[in-house]
């Protein structure tokens, strides 16, 4: 297994050693509250396997997504389960709408990466599921850094709704593997709970 200190290693070294799960393809879903640092351990896995990546930032349709967006993954997982391809409607935030379909073509690794990255109704298509956590004022301070001051009353409303989506859908209790979206601890593998 890869490296204790290296968590994208480690992710596609405990995806590798599993069956496939999405087709003849293996999907890593990376989880966790938005700020805590999944979209910079997705890119290292992406980077480290050559993948491609999916962002949930993508598939919600704005603020108030999070609890629609399971449609959205039905389209993209279950034809690559097939072996086709899925898609899924990529959302704009700025124009506040859906402007195009993105296509995505089996590959022997897929990360999907985001919150609800590892939703219950997909759980047997995840090879591997990893939970990236920090502290909820890091992660509000990222937030805001990243999308600026005007939407601070956004996302303390996601954050309650992910706190409940995640309660509802025991997502950290599910996880391979527990991520330190600060990188003061290696990762750590609880094992799966189902």
């Amino acid at each position: 297994m890869g490296s204790p200190s290296d968590p994208a290693r480690h992710l596609l070294d405990l995806a590798r050693s599993r069956p496939p799960t999405l087709g003849d393809g293996r999907l890593v879903c990376i989880d966790g509250p938005a700020g805590s640092g999944k979209t910079t351990l997705a890119a290292s896995l992406a980077a480290l396997a050559g993948a491609p990546v999916v962002h949930m930032d993508d598939l919600y349709d704005g603020w108030d997504g999070l609890p629609r967006v399971t449609d959205q993954l039905d389209g993209l997982l279950l034809p690559l389960t097939e072996g086709a391809a899925g898609s899924y409607r990529r959302y704009d935030w700025v124009l506040q709408e859906y402007v195009e379909a993105v296509t995505v073509a089996p590959a022997p690794l897929l990360v999907l990466e985001g919150v609800g990255a590892g939703s219950l109704a997909h759980a047997a298509r995840c090879t591997v599921l990893a939970w990236v956590e920090a502290p909820d004022a890091l992660r509000l301070q990222r937030g805001l850094t990243r999308d600026g001051p005007q939407v601070e009353q956004h996302w303390r409303r996601w954050m309650r709704a992910e706190a409940e989506h995640f309660a509802d859908q025991r997502t950290r209790d599910r996880a391979d593997v527990i991520v330190d979206g600060t990188a003061a601890a290696p990762p750590r593998s609880p094992g799966r709970v189902t």
